[in-house]
């Protein structure tokens, strides 16, 4: 299983080099002009060296080079001594665009370094759309193991309607609803999700629940609908195995036949989908987002887009990449863990 890590970590190196590098073309291939929001009263002399403070006039490999260096160099160095404020390994400046004369990644549009940008977006995606993710998987599992177990009852009717409810109706539509039920007309919970809250007490603790219910109910829908569907097919298809039949003749118990040896091979594939679905968390909820006017990297993503602000596209999306890439190698680890008959020599 080591072995198999190792390998599949060295050869997820050149995997994010192509995908950096295609993002990269595809973005330089994108129209517009970083230019095009400086006011019209700016020489078109100081234009130019604005352009080329921002890398601009270099060729596009040059461009993609420096990205490289600024991204797997300056900034891990720059978080390791965020992380280690207090020693400083590398001898980094707060609140500064260069690190030891070395320029970090610059947004475009606000002229501040990117990642400092996300880590302060993070924390509201997470406390969102992170949450929301694990209340519909601890919603959506149980779900789809009753329901396979009692299929066609009414459990399992009722599972279908609301699952087919989940998929067809867009968080765009959901969304205003729930703030016109229980924001306009019942006045239970702020429409708007208020960024600047902080935590401190326990008023404070339950403002800040109040104001998660909505956007979480929201996402979790779709969360539930989606793997309590997948849990309930991996159930069918597993129940009606023979193994099932001898540990049945064999004098187990009901719940460990269906908890312990059907519910172990029914996760192999459902693992897959739980994955794959973090990554997601980290991109962000862009509808629900600006539904709820949560400042999340959803948002910041759509802001950048509109702004052509392509430094902070590009970072972005290779993060995403990057837990793909990630979150992949996790599934299948997992899979060995669940299924013994799995091997990676």
């Amino acid at each position: 299983m080591l072995t198999y890590a190792v390998r599949r970590l060295v050869l997820a190196i050149p995997t994010l080099l192509f995908i950096s590098f295609v993002i990269f073309m595809l973005l330089q291939l994108a129209p517009g002009d970083p230019m095009a929001q400086v006011p019209l009263t700016v020489p078109p002399e100081v234009k130019q060296m604005m352009r080329e403070a921002l890398g601009l006039g270099e060729p596009p490999l040059v461009q993609y080079w420096k990205w490289l260096v600024q991204v797997f160099w300056t900034e891990p160095k720059v978080l390791v001594d965020w992380m280690t404020s207090e020693t400083a390994l590398f001898g980094w400046l707060p609140d500064t665009q260069l690190y030891q004369d070395e320029l970090r990644v610059i947004s475009w549009q606000t002229r501040s370094p990117v990642m400092e940008i996300v880590l302060q977006r993070i924390p509201q995606t997470l406390w969102v759309v992170g949450m929301s993710y694990i209340v519909g998987v601890l919603i959506a599992l149980p779900i789809g193991i009753y329901s396979a177990y009692r299929q066609y009852s009414v459990f399992d009717q009722a599972g279908t309607f609301i699952t087919m409810v989940g998929f067809s109706i867009p968080p765009f539509f959901t969304g205003p609803l729930l703030i016109v039920i229980f924001s306009v007309q019942m006045g239970w919970f702020p429409s708007i999700y208020d960024t600047t809250h902080e935590v401190t007490d326990w008023a404070s603790f339950k403002y800040q629940l109040s104001q998660m219910i909505m956007p979480v109910m929201v996402l979790a829908l779709q969360t539930t609908a989606q793997l309590s569907r997948y849990m309930r097919a991996s159930m069918l298809d597993n129940l009606n195995q023979d193994y099932v039949r001898t540990a049945r003749a064999k004098g187990l118990s009901e719940a460990i036949v269906v908890m312990v040896h059907v519910l172990r091979n029914s996760m192999i594939p459902v693992v897959t989908v739980i994955a794959l679905g973090v990554p997601a968390i980290f991109g962000g909820a862009i509808i629900t987002e600006n539904v709820f006017k949560v400042n999340g990297i959803g948002q910041l993503l759509i802001t950048a887009l509109f702004a052509n602000d392509l430094p902070m596209v590009m970072t972005l999306t290779f993060i995403f990449a990057f837990l793909i890439v990630l979150f992949n190698l996790i599934a299948d680890i997992l899979y060995g863990l669940l299924d013994p008959r799995i091997r990676y020599d």
